[in-house]
């Protein structure tokens, strides 16, 4: 996949297949958008092509600042719509000034003069240029007049759910991991540095990798213990992992750790992936040391059991 970190480097390719979003999650929902993209592609003799922004518009403007957490970082939602098998990623660089262009200036002045679409495909919901007002049916309208077909993508649905990168956060917020990956269509991950912590876990006979997060708007799934896969240097191990405050010793700040099943090497300061499969249950104080240590070695049995 070729990237541009700005719209006015595209090299133009023949018979684009555009769709325009943010993606955080590169869910369902989006692959659906992507899958259709490749077969109109592929139809036409074309390549596909996604406009992202970066930063989050919402980090831009300010909305909902206080709680505004994603499900991937940047770097994991490059590498998931690569995976897509998408040929082109343009990432604009999102601004105040950018957020006051307005709809057809977006459409004439960028995609347009720029990119040259042959189709549009965007998702049911879309909205986009200056205060949302643009509209599938102005997309429609430009289309006709700038010679590209605008399609629509229907919502994905499981059951009775409407995939959503919304509904996704808030199945993270309640710990419902299940939920959330069935509406990715993967697994929610974390990546982050193995940073030393207090060994409490290695006194214990349960040693973990704790991680910090570079990215303060990675959205961390709740409090709770998990059933896990760590992926480190293109290996994937079985874990159990710890989201919380570790409330049986002294309270401190939030920490994320993981139990790597048959793993003996030294990783700090190594980068590691956490994919969560399962909530095994909520954190807890214990007594003592010695009654989490029979509750850490039933965790561990049941983990083994779900992975």
């Amino acid at each position: 996949m070729k990237i541009y970190n700005s719209i006015k480097d595209f090299q133009p390719v023949i018979n684009p297949v555009v769709t325009i979003g943010t993606f955080d999650g590169v869910h369902l929902g989006h692959q659906k958008i992507f899958k259709r993209m490749k077969a109109e592609a592929k139809r036409i003799k074309g390549e596909t092509v996604v406009i992202t922004f970066h930063p989050h518009p919402r980090i831009v403007l300010g909305l909902d600042s206080a709680n505004l957490k994603f499900v991937k970082t940047e770097k994991k939602k490059i590498e998931h719509i690569a995976k897509a098998g998408i040929d082109n990623l343009i990432i604009i660089e999102f601004t105040k000034e950018f957020a006051s262009t307005s709809s057809k200036q977006f459409i004439k002045d960028l995609l347009v003069d720029y990119i040259h679409p042959a189709v549009l495909i965007i998702g049911y919901d879309h909205q986009f240029g200056n205060n949302r007002k643009g509209s599938i049916e102005l997309l429609t309208s430009m289309g006709n007049q700038y010679g590209f077909i605008v399609e629509k993508v229907e919502s994905q649905d499981i059951g009775e759910i409407t995939i959503s990168s919304t509904k996704i956060r808030n199945f993270l917020n309640q710990g419902d991991i299940t939920g959330a990956n069935k509406l990715l269509g993967h697994e929610y991950s974390i990546t982050g540095k193995v940073v030393k912590g207090r060994s409490i876990g290695y006194n214990l006979g349960f040693p973990t990798a704790n991680i910090e997060v570079g990215d303060e708007y990675k959205l961390i799934a709740a409090i709770g213990v998990y059933a896990c896969r760590v992926q480190f240097q293109g290996i994937t191990y079985k874990g159990m992992s710890n989201i919380g405050f570790r409330p049986t010793f002294d309270k401190g700040d939030l920490t994320i750790e993981v139990n790597i099943f048959d793993f003996e090497k030294n990783i700090y300061g190594k980068e590691i992936t956490i994919s969560f499969v399962a909530r095994i249950r909520d954190e807890h104080k214990f007594r003592n040391t010695e009654a989490l240590k029979v509750q850490l070695a039933k965790d561990k049995i049941s983990t083994l059991k779900i992975l």
